[in-house]
C-alpha cells in the first residue's frame, strides 16, 4: 500500500514525498482511513511504529478547507519533548498547507502560548497541566474543537495525569472526534476509552507488550558498583552513540559527572532540569555534539532521534512497559538498533518479569578484558549515608537559624541610641568622665549638677556644635 492509495490531500501527499515517506506503516495503513471518517480511535501501537503520524496526517487533511482563527485539534501528551516532538512532525507534514499549530507546556513563559489560544491556530499540542492553566483564564476557550487526540495515553496514567484530563474534558465541546493512542494497553487504559470514545474502531487492541523486530537486545550482568565502569567500557570500544536510561534524576546526575570524568561527550535530561537545558541537550545530542544522553523514563516518550543506533538501560526498568519504550527509542520506523541493558544481581528478577512479557530470553553478554573484580566506588550513595548527610544538613541549619534569632534578640535588648557592638564594658571605658568635668580636664558647662538647658550631645559624647568634627581637619 501506497499513502496515495489513502486520499490524502494533494499537499499533504507533496510533504510526505518531501520526507521521504513513500508507504505507511501498519498502524498508519489501519488508523488513518476510518479517522479520515470522523470515527473514533482506540489504537495500540509500538513505540516507533509511526504512530504520530497516524493521527496527524487525517487532522491534517480535514482541517485544509477550514477557515482560519478557530482551534479545531487538541493532542495531549505527557511531556514537554514529546509535545515538541509532535509539533515539529506537524510543521513537517503540513509544510505546503495553510494548517498552523502551535505547544502549550511548562517551563516557558505563557505569553506566546495565550497569543496562539487568542489567535486561534488550528491545532494546540499540549501538557495537561499548563493547558489547566490557560484554561483557567478568559482566552483559553476552545469552544470550536472537533479533534481530539491522546498520545502516550499509558504513561499520562502512569505520571497520576488522569484527573487533570478529566478536568481538560469538561472545557471541550462533547460532540467531537476523539482518538486515543498508546503503546501499551493496560486496563485503566480500556476504562478510559470506555468513558470518552464513542463505538470507537479498535486498532490493535489485544497485542500484548512487544518490541520492534529490528532491535538487536542483549544483557550484560555486572555487579552495581562496576556498572559505570563498564560502560564507560562499552562507550570506549563499539557504542558510537547511546541514549542511556537511569532510574532517578540524580542517578543521572552521577552518571553523566562520572562519563565526563572519563573523557566522554554527555548530557542529561529529566525532570530537575530548566525546558531551555532540557532542549539544549536533545538538540546538542542530535547534532552530535554529544556522544551520550543520559535521560529518565519521563523523558524517555518526547525523545525522537533518527538513526539512533544504542540504547542502554543503566538500571533494569521495574515496568515491563518502561522497558518496552526505553527499547523503543532505537529501531524506529521499522530501522534496526541495539538495545543493552545492565543487570546487577538484584535486578534479575525484574529481568525475568521483562523476559516472560515479551516472550524470549535474552542473551547474555560478557566483556572479555573488562575486570569484573575491580574494586570501585559505587554510583548510588548508600541510603544509610545519605539519611545521615541529610540530617547533619538539617541540623546545621538548626544551629545557624537558633545563632541568627539569638542575635536579633539580642539587638532588641539593646537601650535606646546605644551603638551595635558595645557592650557595658565598652560604654564604661569609652564614656567615663570626673565627675563635674570632661574627659580632657576642661569644666563642664554644666557645672556639677548639670543644666537642663545643656547643649546636646550626641551619641559618641561630642557636642552636637555644627563644625565640631570639620576643625579636626576634614
Amino acid at each position: 500500500m501506497s499513502f496515495s492509495s489513502l486520499t490524502l490531500h494533494p499537499s499533504l501527499e507533496r510533504g510526505l514525498k518531501d520526507l521521504g515517506f513513500r508507504r505507511p506503516t501498519p498502524i498508519q495503513s489501519a488508523a488513518i482511513p476510518p479517522a479520515l471518517e470522523g470515527r473514533d480511535l482506540l489504537a495500540t501501537a509500538m513505540t516507533g511504529s509511526g504512530k504520530t503520524a497516524a493521527f496527524l496526517l487525517p487532522i491534517v487533511h480535514q482541517l485544509i478547507a477550514k477557515p482560519r482563527g478557530t482551534t479545531r485539534a487538541l493532542v495531549l501528551t505527557p511531556t514537554r519533548e514529546l509535545a515538541a516532538q509532535i509539533l515539529a512532525d506537524l510543521n513537517d507534514l503540513a509544510t505546503h498547507t495553510p494548517v498552523n499549530a502551535a505547544a502549550v507546556f511548562g517551563g516557558v513563559g505563557m505569553g506566546p502560548q495565550a497569543h496562539a489560544f487568542r489567535s486561534g491556530v488550528d491545532v494546540i499540542v499540549g501538557t495537561p497541566g499548563r493547558l489547566l492553566d490557560h484554561f483557567r483564564s478568559p482566552y483559553g476557550k476552545l469552544a470550536g474543537l472537533e479533534h481530539l487526540v491522546l498520545d502516550e495515553a499509558d504513561r499520562m496514567l502512569d505520571m497520576g495525569f488522569l484527573p487533570d484530563i478529566r478536568r481538560i474534558l469538561r472545557h471541550l465541546p462533547a460532540r467531537r472526534q476523539t482518538m486515543l493512542f498508546s503503546a501499551t494497553m493496560p486496563p485503566p487504559i480500556a476504562e478510559l476509552a470506555r468513558e470518552m470514545l464513542r463505538q470507537p474502531v479498535l486498532i490493535d487492541v489485544e497485542r500484548p507488550s512487544a518490541t520492534p523486530t529490528g532491535i538487536t537486545q542483549a544483557v550484560y550482568p555486572v555487579a552495581q558498583a562496576l556498572k559505570a565502569a563498564l560502560l564507560v567500557r562499552l562507550l570506549k570500544g563499539e557504542i558510537r552513540d547511546a541514549l542511556v536510561f537511569t532510574r532517578t534524576k540524580h542517578r543521572a546526575d552521577r552518571l553523566t559527572r562520572h562519563l565526563a570524568a572519563a573523557g566522554i561527550e554527555v548530557e542529561r535530561i529529566h525532570g530537575n532540569r530548566s525546558q531551555a537545558q532540557r532542549t539544549a541537550a536533545l538538540a546538542g545530542f542530535k547534532s552530535g555534539t554529544f556522544r551520550v544522553l543520559v535521560a529518565t523514563d519521563i523523558a524517555a516518550r518526547g525523545i525522537d532521534v533518527s538513526q539512533l543506533g544504542h540504547v542502554v538501560n543503566f538500571d533494569v526498568p521495574a515496568v515491563v512497559e518502561d522497558y518496552v519504550h526505553r527499547v523503543g527509542r532505537t529501531g524506529r520506523a521499522e530501522a534496526v538498533g541495539t538495545a543493552f541493558t545492565l543487570v546487577s544481581p538484584d535486578e534479575e528478577s525484574n529481568l525475568r518479569a521483562i523476559e516472560k512479557v515479551i516472550n524470549r530470553r535474552l542473551p547474555r553478554v560478557t566483556v572479555p578484558d573488562f575486570d569484573y573484580n575491580a574494586p570501585s566506588a559505587t554510583l548510588e550513595v548508600p541510603l544509610a549515608q545519605r539519611i545521615a548527610e541529610i540530617r547533619k544538613r538539617k541540623r546545621e541549619e538548626r544551629e545557624r537559624s537558633q545563632a541568627n534569632a539569638a542575635r536579633r534578640a539580642a539587638g532588641d535588648r539593646r537601650p535606646h541610641g546605644q551603638a551595635a557592638g558595645r557592650g557595658p564594658a565598652a560604654r564604661e571605658a569609652g564614656t567615663a568622665r570626673p565627675a563635674g568635668g570632661r574627659h580632657d580636664g576642661r569644666p563642664d558647662a554644666r557645672g556639677s549638677g548639670g543644666r537642663p538647658d545643656q547643649q546636646p550631645r550626641s551619641a559618641s559624647g561630642r557636642s552636637g556644635q555644627p563644625g565640631h568634627r570639620r576643625h579636626r581637619g576634614r
